[in-house]
């Protein structure tokens, strides 16, 4: 077989490229999939300059990446929904089965959850991955790999707006215009609803997510949080509120907006990772009975629409990605992802031939809200 070269994290800001050997199917159910290519999510990035997220701390060296996608090379003796050569989108993390969150099919919440890039476990950034079929997801012919290794990121925005029970002719409000949040629009829309505020810092973010999915877009104002909500609510014409906000930034002031944004009785999903405490506007979520949720990650049937909303051409996930580097130059890449550089950009296996190259196409205002992006922590 090739090379099974990978990215290692040994420490923060410390990276190297290994040589490992190829995984070995551990069950007659397992396939061994080479990777083609892999996107950089945000938390790749802060374990690569932190070390941790939280609780989850490196202690011995590991490879990063978990947004992928590849063809099938090699397939355990039971599976047969897939074939070598299928190309397929990894999802990169698999439960035990057997728990109450897994029997419940809230397999996200499973405590015994092996996730890619996540200690202590290995990521995608390697030449091969051996994992379940069945979270190996088979790409229609009209998907590309490039698009594939997108789906975990709009996996995760479909999550979020199941969370949200989005109905047609719904109104919602997206805090955050990084690329977590230009999907939960795209899917919002494309679950009927007809109006679809993006909310940002950056001017020019707000000007790719109205060419992307938003019908409405407000900049937030340094004012406090009741003035912007009043403002923003008067902006894209809310009469009352937001039947649903999303919040896919993280931020404290966007979490406080987003409580006086959501009408009486709406719904309220809190997608974007921050500080561990913040100040929260309990009285608001309270007198309005709000409808609170959480999300995280993936759950059953996510990936599965994410792909079918691509190949329907409901969201073109290929409008986000700045361009496509060799695998030798990975720690270019995160590098690029850190100065905000790029919204998405895709690092090839390295048993692909190509050439770095960033997309020269990208219009200005994309590069633009690139640099302003910050990491939304949604997955």
């Amino acid at each position: 077989m090739s090379s099974n070269l990978s990215f290692v994290l040994n420490k923060p800001n410390d990276v190297s490229f290994e040589e490992r050997p190829i995984p070995k199917l551990k069950s007659p159910h397992d396939v061994l999939v080479a990777v083609n290519y892999t996107g950089i999510c945000g938390s790749d990035v802060h374990y690569w300059l932190h070390g941790a997220i939280g609780h989850f701390v490196v202690k011995d060296p590991m490879v990063l990446g978990h947004e992928s996608a590849g063809t099938v090379v090699e397939i355990g003796s039971e599976v047969t929904d897939l074939k070598k050569g299928d190309r397929v989108a990894l999802e990169p993390g698999y439960p035990c089965r057997r728990c109450s969150d897994c029997l419940s099919g809230r397999y996200n919440l499973c405590h015994e959850m092996v996730f890619a890039a996540t200690p202590p476990y290995d990521g995608t950034l390697t030449g091969f991955w051996a994992a379940p079929h069945d979270f190996c997801y088979k790409l229609p012919e009209n998907v590309s790999l490039q698009e594939g290794a997108l789906i975990e990121p709009l996996a995760v925005a479909v999550h979020i707006v199941k969370q949200a029970r989005i109905q047609p002719g719904n109104s919602v409000v997206v805090m955050g215009a990084g690329p977590v949040g230009l999907l939960c629009a795209a899917v919002a829309g494309s679950f009927g609803a007809t109006k679809i505020v993006q909310v940002d810092i950056v001017q020019s973010k707000l000007d790719f997510a109205k060419s992307f999915a938003a019908t409405h877009t407000y900049l937030s104002q340094r004012v406090s949080p009741e003035e912007n909500a009043k403002n923003l609510i008067a902006a894209a014409e809310l009469g009352k509120g937001a039947d649903v906000v999303i919040d896919a930034s993280g931020a404290e002031p966007s979490i406080q907006t987003s409580l006086h944004v959501v009408r009486m009785g709406g719904t309220y999903v809190q997608g974007g990772m921050g500080k561990s405490d913040i100040n929260f506007p309990i009285m608001a979520l309270c007198l309005k009975e709000v409808t609170a949720r959480g999300s995280f990650r993936y759950g059953s049937g996510d990936y599965k629409l994410a792909i079918e909303l691509v190949a329907a051409g409901k969201v073109d996930v290929k409008k986000l990605v700045n361009g496509v580097v060799a695998f030798k130059d990975a720690e270019s890449a995160f590098k690029k992802v850190k100065e905000g550089e790029v919204i998405k950009i895709l690092i090839a296996g390295p048993n692909e031939k190509v050439e770095s190259e960033l997309d020269t196409s990208v219009d200005a205002a994309k590069l633009e809200a690139a640099k302003a992006s910050g990491n939304t922590g949604c997955c």
